[in-house]
């Protein structure tokens, strides 16, 4: 059986947990604390040498980390990578733009605002922060009125990388009020079968 070394708050180790449970795929999930510690410890650095979740391992012991790569791998051949060679390129293309402009933003500032709380070292870094977050929201409500998914015409994994953090971006005060096109999406998203929570 696959091992799912999980966080129940961490947006991007629920992307993987939505897609096994999309794909139907068994899983152990092993929840881990991502704030004391526990992934910087020898036992865990054995399995991620990175020290983060999320990390998959698999019935004959290999391990894939990085949430994007293992969504990556588990979506080949099922419907939620896509077969146009277009529309591949666009899934990769968001998934990009996932990791480097909104989950640096949007799902800091939710971690800092909801999880750690502000502190003297962070609250100084929060402005910055909340304002890349809303230019990557505006960003996909430009995407989003033209269309109904982020990668040709259906729901795949370049949709489930970013409603992970953007579905709880209000914990981190994020008004999502403003982006009548995004809230819709996230209806879509959420109607998908075998969706699950992020506290499921």
């Amino acid at each position: 059986m696959h091992r799912l070394y999980d966080s129940a708050i961490s947006g991007n180790a629920y992307k993987v947990r939505l897609l096994l449970h999309h794909l139907g795929v068994p899983f152990e999930r092993i929840e881990m604390n991502v704030d004391d510690g526990s992934t910087r410890t020898p036992e865990f650095l054995k399995v991620n040498p990175n020290g983060k979740v999320p990390a998959l391992q698999f019935p004959d012991g290999r391990v894939l980390f990085e949430s994007n790569a293992i969504m990556f791998y588990l979506a080949q051949g099922t419907k939620y990578w896509p077969a146009d060679r277009w529309a591949q390129g666009q899934a990769m293309q968001w998934m990009c733009f996932e990791q480097y402009s909104h989950e640096p933003t949007i799902a800091v500032v939710r971690h800092w605002v909801a999880h750690l709380g502000k502190t003297p070292a962070n609250e100084p870094l929060l402005p910055g922060k909340i304002a890349g977050g809303e230019r990557a929201l505006g960003v996909m409500e430009g995407h989003l009125k033209a269309h109904r998914w982020f990668a040709g015409d259906a729901y795949s994994i370049a949709d489930i990388a970013l409603y992970a953090y953007t579905h709880v971006a209000h914990e981190g005060g994020f008004d999502l009020g403003r982006y009548p096109a995004i809230r819709d999406w996230l209806a879509r998203v959420s109607a998908q079968p075998g969706h699950v929570a992020i506290t499921a």
